[in-house]
């Protein structure tokens, strides 16, 4: 990105003002008065500059739309323990991602599921959790699926018994599930999202 010194912070605050107005914004006007440019000129530099790194991209009529690139974020070169503390180490990060592209591989067969009770705790999968579902008709013996059980949707594990499918909480107080009569797979459990903000925090302006 040209003029590194300066166009990442604006990129960063045009980011984090699409994350609140869910649009970048909509003239070169707009986009002047919010990086305190003194003339939309400097925005339309700006934009282009940002296209011509693959942060942005036009589209029909005028248009410029985000691409990929610019909802990825910074991967740490270092990890962080989950147990005893590490040595603390310089910040550095030498590549980006997307959480989408982690987590969902077959984005036209992926849908969000949020959990509801706590027979899946012991495998990490908690109440207003975010499933990320595939869609299939066929899982595996030992797989987590989303079933539909007696015309129920349920999260739990696969497994067999003489052949007979059985659908197995990963807790205790809960107890596995034998299908009385219709079982139908309604995708694979792929992995989940959650959050820690709070419940009732109210999204605050970014800028």
């Amino acid at each position: 990105m040209g003029r590194n010194n300066t166009d990442h912070q604006h990129f960063l605050r045009l980011r984090d003002l699409y994350a609140v107005e869910g649009a970048l914004p909509s003239s070169l006007a707009r986009i002047a008065e919010v990086l305190g440019f003194s003339s939309p000129n400097a925005a339309l530099k700006l934009r282009e500059r940002l296209c011509t790194a693959g942060f942005l991209r036009k589209g029909p009529g005028g248009k410029v739309l985000p691409t990929d690139r610019f909802f990825a974020l910074p991967v740490m070169d270092t990890s962080v323990r989950a147990g005893l503390p590490d040595v603390v180490e310089p910040q550095s990060w030498s590549d980006t991602m997307t959480l989408d592209s982690f987590l969902i591989k077959r984005p036209s067969k992926t849908v969000l599921m949020k959990i509801k009770g706590d027979s899946m705790r012991d495998a990490g999968i908690l109440d207003g959790d975010l499933a990320i579902v595939e869609r299939t008709t066929q899982a595996q013996d030992g797989q987590i699926v989303v079933a539909i059980v007696d015309g129920a949707y349920t999260l739990k594990e696969l497994r067999y018994e003489d052949k007979r499918p059985v659908l197995m909480p990963h807790n205790p107080d809960h107890k596995p599930i034998r299908p009385q009569s219709d079982l139908e797979i309604y995708g694979i459990f792929r992995g989940l999202a959650r959050s820690h903000w709070p419940i009732n925090a109210q999204r605050k302006k970014a800028l």
